[in-house]
């Protein structure tokens, strides 16, 4: 039986892999976004009109790996925005968006074994909200190489939303690439199919909606964030 590759760089989802899971108030959420519209006065209005946009936008993205932005959302919706008054939004978000304790030890560590660390999230928000948070975190610092989905045509499982992050970090080969995520569908079939090792980490209470059509089976599950490191010492 041949030699499996080694592992060059180990890429991470962000919500729910890096972050805890947390049960999202979508009505709150949505509220929240209709503080940045600007020409209607009608706010119970705006909030229906987003929620309905963001369930078609992140239809889109499951059923045809279609990217979008902040801005697409409010488009589809129908809707001028104040992108000044996002902070409303960036407010309600913030306390779920809190970065793993276990993320910068072990970030550390891989990266102490001369591994690359990558970031592949499916997100509308901008990279500088990503940056913010990480840098907050005392952890961008870590990151070699980070591709959010708002930023290129495609999410995540499309192979080229994989490619787009192996080749963040440097590297041509995804079998010597691994990713880790909460998600069956998005992460690890999705990985799977661009031909990189897959970690599952199984702590998310994944909305029935947002599963996907098919879901893989990854090649190691880490019950706690922190086994990853060892997951990928024995890969190596």
């Amino acid at each position: 039986m041949p030699e499996s590759p080694g592992v060059d760089a180990v890429i991470f989802d962000w919500g729910g892999t890096l972050t805890r899971w947390h049960d999202i108030d979508f009505h709150a959420e949505s509220l929240a976004l209709a503080q940045a519209v600007v020409g209607h006065d009608d706010v119970e209005a705006s909030r229906a009109s987003l929620h309905e946009a963001g369930s078609v936008i992140w239809g889109r993205s499951r059923d045809h790996q279609q990217s979008a932005t902040v801005a697409d959302l409010f488009a589809e919706a129908g809707l001028d925005h104040d992108p000044e008054l996002l902070r409303h939004y960036y407010e309600f978000w913030e306390p779920h968006t809190l970065t793993d304790p276990a993320v910068g030890p072990l970030w550390t560590s891989l990266r102490a074994d001369g591994l690359r660390i990558g970031v592949l999230s499916n997100t509308i928000w901008p990279r500088a909200w990503h940056e913010r948070i990480f840098e907050r975190d005392g952890v961008r610092h870590l990151i070699d190489g980070d591709v959010y989905t708002s930023e290129i045509p495609w999410t995540k499982p499309s192979p080229r939303a994989f490619g787009a992050a192996i080749e963040a970090v440097g590297l041509t080969d995804p079998a010597r690439c691994v990713y880790v995520g909460d998600r069956l569908f998005d992460d690890i079939w999705g990985a799977q199919q661009a031909g990189l090792r897959t970690i599952h980490v199984p702590h998310s209470a994944i909305p029935a909606e947002q599963a996907g059509h098919i879901e893989g089976v990854p090649d190691a599950v880490a019950h706690d964030l922190a086994d990853v490191a060892s997951i990928v010492a024995g890969w190596r």
